[in-house]
């Protein structure tokens, strides 16, 4: 008998045992946050902590269809809705929980074109990732980072060139879209892999001997 004829005849909870031995789980699925579920406002103000499950230290979030930032990033970056983050006085801004998987983001530069935007991903404090991208302020460019079981990022901008048409300067980027897991790609406990096994090899044998029987 082949192993996939086996496979095929083993019970659902055999199955589900194997698969999680061999470290084929289902992907958590991902969760967006646009930034248009926070309480509505007619310019800026703070992220709350919580939004998302997370703390957010000098992120504010703008409504991108104000006339004060019209043609800047935070208008020209929005993806979904009215609003997006940026970070305060263009200084560096944190965003931290347990451990969480980042996927992605759409990033813009508010002022200068040419922006750089560094974004580290750390874990108790030691930098796991790190990833600079150059941004403008006339359309938002998705990155896709995926970065594994952190719990802390960090964004800092600098540099780029503001454009004469803007009339203000300043090393702010806008952030829409940041799209993560909550949860980091966990492994079986090693504890529990010989009790894994286990219930595959029996449920294995099971079935091998019943076959055998019924050609006897």
């Amino acid at each position: 008998m082949s192993i996939s004829t086996v496979a095929k005849k083993l019970p659902t909870t055999a199955i589900a045992a194997t698969v999680i031995v061999l470290g084929i789980g289902a992907v958590a699925q991902a969760t967006v946050l646009t930034f248009d579920d926070i309480a509505p406002i007619s310019y800026f103000n703070e992220i709350p902590n919580g939004y998302g499950g997370f703390n957010w230290n000098n992120f504010n979030y703008i409504n991108g269809s104000s006339p004060k930032v019209r043609r800047t990033g935070e208008d020209n970056g929005r993806v979904s809705g009215d609003y997006v983050a940026f970070n305060g006085f263009g200084n560096p801004a944190l965003v931290s929980d347990s451990v969480f998987d980042f996927n992605s983001a759409y990033l813009s530069a508010t002022w200068n074109n040419g922006l750089s935007v560094t974004v580290e991903g750390l874990k108790n404090g030691a930098t796991l990732y790190s990833k600079t991208v150059i941004v403008d302020t006339t359309q938002p460019t998705l990155v896709n980072f995926d970065y594994f079981g952190v719990d802390e990022l960090k964004f800092t901008s600098f540099g780029g060139v503001e454009p004469n048409y803007l009339g203000g300067t300043g090393t702010q980027f806008a952030l829409d879209n940041f799209t993560f897991n909550e949860k980091a790609t966990s492994i079986p406990e090693p504890t529990l892999l010989p009790a894994l096994f286990a219930v595959g090899t029996l449920s294995i044998g099971s079935v091998l001997r019943r076959k055998q029987l019924n050609q006897s």
